[in-house]
């Protein structure tokens, strides 16, 4: 009898002993999986705040202060439209979602850009259509019009103050576009091709009068460019060229004059090109034509051969773009 009950005794201890072992492994296995639970959901917490982020980012915007006050922007715009600055646009490597056009004057032909025209004197609903995230404009934008584009997108107007130096409206439309390196670079490059161009020219003109005129088709007369002119006044303050008296001592941009005043400009050379259209041109024929009259032919530099037909669109735009394709025209033209 005493055998039998210390056998129960033991077998009772024996089976509580293994409860208690397979209790433990339960609990363990129970707490791995809370941990295992816990950590998958730390990682899928993690996950969406990283999506989250990367759509705030998309979504991100910036405030910059153009001419007509404050305005919210896009930190990393995709479609750009520029009205008036897609040359600035191309030097950064942008391509823009249309290209402005006027009826009159055309488009910026030099650019060679296969985008969609926008007829700046149409609807604004024509620009509205290609969806821009954002719209930069120049000084052809007083504040009403300003106020339309603002209804399509995000407007940035360049701050007048940059208007007069094309340096500087590059660097502003960079920074407004979120890629201010990418200006650095453009102006470094355009800097070095501005100091070897301008050492080319001075050693070949040295002090000899230069003129800038366009041939006004219409009513056939000229406008001589001074050296405030946005487009071409480079050529004397940053490429060293020399300009008539006249040209220098204006205060306007241009001046109109009669092809009897062109002989007292005492211009050693001239540049010539029309105002709207190319020198082949049909409706540019009949103004051409001055050009083969005796005032012109008599001219000085008629007669050495410094005569140069420029190509008007680039001639007629301040860009950064342009103007070094000014450059290579009188580096191509003057330098022998």
């Amino acid at each position: 009898m005493k055998n039998w009950c210390r056998k129960f005794i033991w077998t009772a201890v024996l089976i509580l002993a293994m409860s208690a072992i397979a209790a433990c492994g339960t609990n363990n296995k129970a707490a791995d999986s809370k941990e295992v639970q816990a950590g998958n959901a730390a990682a899928a917490s993690a996950a969406p705040a990283e999506t989250g982020g990367a759509a705030a980012s998309e979504g991100a915007t910036r405030t910059v202060s153009g001419e007509f006050g404050e305005v919210e922007i896009p930190a990393n715009p995709k479609r750009v439209a520029g009205i008036y600055v897609e040359d600035y646009l191309k030097a950064l490597g942008v391509t823009p979602v249309v290209q402005w056009y006027h009826p009159s004057w055309g488009k910026q032909d030099y650019l060679k850009l296969d985008v969609p025209e926008y007829d700046i004197t149409g609807s604004i609903e024509a620009l509205l259509e290609k969806n821009p995230d954002l719209i930069i404009a120049d000084g052809g934008a007083d504040e009403a019009r300003y106020e339309q584009y603002s209804k399509v997108a995000p407007t940035y107007r360049l701050p007048e103050a940059v208007l007069q130096d094309s340096r500087l409206i590059l660097t502003a439309v960079a920074e407004a576009l979120g890629i201010p390196d990418k200006a650095k670079t453009v102006l470094a490059d355009y800097d070095k091709k501005v100091a070897d161009g301008k050492a080319a020219l001075q050693q070949a003109l040295s002090q000899e009068k230069v003129a800038v005129i366009r041939l006004n088709v219409a009513d056939k007369t000229f406008a001589l460019f001074g050296v405030k002119n946005r487009y071409t006044g480079m050529i004397y303050d940053q490429f060293g060229l020399t300009p008539v008296p006249m040209a220098a001592e204006m205060t306007d941009y241009q001046a109109i004059i009669s092809e009897e005043v062109i002989p007292q400009l005492e211009a050693d050379h001239i540049i010539i090109f029309p105002d709207n259209g190319g020198w082949d041109s049909a409706v540019n024929q009949e103004a051409i034509k001055l050009l083969d009259g005796p005032l012109w032919k008599n001219l000085p530099a008629v007669k050495n051969g410094n005569i140069y037909r420029m190509e008007r669109s680039h001639w007629q735009s301040g860009g950064i773009t342009a103007n070094q394709m000014k450059l290579e025209d009188l580096l191509k033209a003057m330098v022998k």
